[in-house]
């Protein structure tokens, strides 16, 4: 069953590459904080790349303006994430987050499975804001899209 709006946040544990691999509890991430939490298929692939991670990268100042953390996520690894972080310039602000083995992705009911296409399991295409773990807003794209998890739609809907 997919996470719905109201929802807590699952627990499990991310990785994000800070002085080597660090694990990130998403309890302790998302606790007491708001989050605006965006999922993309894969580092480096074309949308995310051309779009997708660039609209969060441009619009972070707006983001933290209103209080709220950004943090983006695909199931690669830590080191993939890292490398794409950097070819991508994002600033130390965002949160580049590896769930690695999918496990993140799979408890709310987010995966994608892209092994027609040689990729595995992957994230769906999403964007979720969260207040202290608990989901606000949801928005997941339909297959092949790209609209309603962009930051300028996420912005756009925030309270």
């Amino acid at each position: 069953m997919t996470i719905q709006v109201g929802d807590k946040i699952p627990q499990a544990i991310l990785n994000e590459l800070k002085d080597g691999v660090q694990a990130v509890d998403t309890s302790e991430l998302f606790a007491g904080r708001k989050v605006v939490l965006f999922a993309v298929p894969g580092a480096f692939t074309p949308t995310c790349s051309a779009k997708h991670l660039p609209g969060y990268v441009e619009k972070a100042a707006e983001f933290e303006k209103r209080g709220i953390e950004v943090a983006c996520l695909s199931v690669n690894d830590a080191f993939v994430m890292g490398a794409w972080a950097k070819d991508q310039n994002v600033p130390a602000g965002i949160h580049m987050l590896a769930d690695g083995n999918g496990a993140f992705t799979q408890a709310p009911g987010l995966q994608l499975d892209a092994t027609a296409f040689g990729m595995g399991l992957r994230a769906k295409r999403f964007a979720l804001y969260a207040e202290d773990g608990v989901v606000r807003q949801l928005h997941v794209e339909a297959p092949g899209e790209f609209k309603v998890s962009a930051a300028d739609y996420v912005l756009e809907h925030l309270a």
